[in-house]
């Protein structure tokens, strides 16, 4: 009797269970009509799609860039960009010099020890210097040696030509982000710190050039700014820049109490020698931000850790004066302001996502070609949920190319949990709707996700 009593008690349970959730699903499926996330959009074009198609540079830069290209005659331009861009994509963060320090002394600390098994009679002053003179051929032969970029006309020319268009096409990806979820943000005044060639001038003008009143460009190297400026006139002294009100500075305004609307850095955190001052930017620039500021940085592991280290720079760094009250928010990509996960699992790797573009047309480029970066967007605002989202959903990051097959689409998501989850999303159980967005998504868009209370039959049987 008491093992059929078990028994009996088990299929109960499951029979529950599997009529939990089915009524959970069937009801996510006929409470989910199209105004719920929606919005009134077909599914090709639902709210979380932020993906743009294959990018072209604005035909005044393009042209400007061609010109500049010929008249400075660069020998073997094309293997110097390539050169150069294989050099930006493998560069890392200079090591600090704490970390330095603590790795000669392990090694200076395991040589001695090495040394004293060996000998018994030694001459200390002569075995220091040697372990001394090992110590530093061993830092030298595994150190990272970082170097900044100095630029010269010559190099300024070669990086336009390295990166001209793939910097143009993750900043432009970036700022559609701004301009998708929030199309009632109008920016008139823009501070774009590294500005570079310009990229950030130019993609924001194709964004929001009825509004923009301002846009002030700082770089510390001259000839970067000059070049930037010969493409903004096309290339011809005598002509009237293409975006107006655009000025160049090598250095930061002054005042804290001056802000801007949309502040940009592309990738310009890894020309910062050390923390410390990758720490202080971001907080200057969090004091000139009225509303958002956007970082970009190559998708490498380097990048997307210098990103993840701003963001806890601006999520938990408390100012001892505070010019502007409201607290730093994450608007993008991250759904949440938790720990990263993917710097939570092993292998680590880094968040990234991507856009395809057409190139400088150069010998050996292929038609088109595909950046890979990593990019944060912070906010002057409380994050809250949207009130037309439903209960029980939240809109998560997709992070790896969607998998379409036959009636079911593997997604690989980031969401509002800080949790990384794998979802095979169908018509039967998560709605019609919930498909055929996941089927219209792709990797850097966001999906609706129906979050499932789960029934745990073994806790009821214990």
């Amino acid at each position: 009797m008491a093992t059929r009593s078990y028994g009996a008690r088990v299929l109960c349970l499951r029979a529950a269970a599997v009529k939990i959730t089915f009524r959970s699903v069937s009801t996510s499926a006929d409470t989910q009509p199209k105004a719920d996330f929606l919005k009134g959009e077909p599914h090709r074009k639902h709210p979380g799609l932020s993906n743009l198609k294959t990018l072209r540079l604005p035909e005044e830069l393009q042209v400007a860039a061609n010109s500049i290209i010929q008249s400075a005659r660069v020998p073997q331009l094309a293997e110097l960009s390539q050169k150069l861009t294989n050099f930006l994509w493998s560069r890392k963060r200079p090591v600090e010099d704490g970390a330095l320090r603590q790795k000669a002394r392990s090694l200076e600390k395991a040589l001695w020890e090495n040394a004293m098994q060996k000998a018994e009679d030694i001459d200390e002053q002569a075995l220091e210097d040697s372990i001394k003179r090992k110590v530093l051929t061993e830092l030298k032969r595994t150190t990272y040696h970082w170097t900044p970029l100095r630029f010269d006309d010559e190099l300024a020319v070669v990086y336009m030509a390295a990166r001209l268009a793939g910097g143009y096409a993750a900043v432009k990806r970036a700022l559609h982000e701004i301009k998708k979820a929030d199309p009632s943000f109008a920016p008139q005044f823009l501070l774009d710190f590294g500005s570079g060639l310009g990229t950030v001038a130019w993609a924001s003008h194709s964004c929001w050039g009825d509004s923009l009143k301002e846009i002030i460009c700082v770089d510390s190297s001259a000839p970067m700014n000059i070049l930037a400026e010969r493409l903004l006139r096309g290339d011809d002294e005598l002509a009237q820049p293409h975006i107006k009100q655009v000025y160049f500075r090598q250095f930061l305004p002054v005042s804290p109490k001056v802000q801007f609307d949309l502040v940009t850095a592309a990738f310009t955190l890894s020309e910062l020698p050390n923390a410390k001052e990758r720490e202080e930017a971001m907080m200057t620039l969090w004091r000139k931000t009225s509303s958002y500021l956007v970082l970009v940085e190559n998708g490498t592991m380097e990048g997307h850790q210098m990103l993840m280290e701003a963001r806890d720079t601006l999520l938990q760094k408390q100012e001892k004066v505070l010019h502007d009250p409201r607290p730093a928010a994450v608007f993008a990509p991250c759904p949440h302001e938790l720990m990263c996960p993917k710097l939570a699992r092993q292998p680590v790797t880094p968040c990234n996502f991507q856009q395809r573009y057409h190139p400088l047309p150069l010998p050996g480029r292929n038609e088109c070609q595909t950046e890979k970066f990593s990019y944060l967007i912070l906010r002057r605002a409380e994050r809250v949920k949207a009130e037309s989202e439903p209960e029980g959903l939240s809109w998560a990051r997709l992070v790896a190319p969607v998998l379409r097959r036959t009636r079911h689409v593997h997604c690989h998501v980031c969401c509002s949990d800080g949790q990384l989850q794998h979802q095979v999303v169908t018509a039967r159980k998560h709605s019609r709707d919930m498909y055929r967005c996941a089927r219209n998504s792709d990797w850097g868009d966001k999906l609706p996700i129906i979050q499932k209370v789960e029934e745990d039959v073994q806790n009821d049987l214990e």
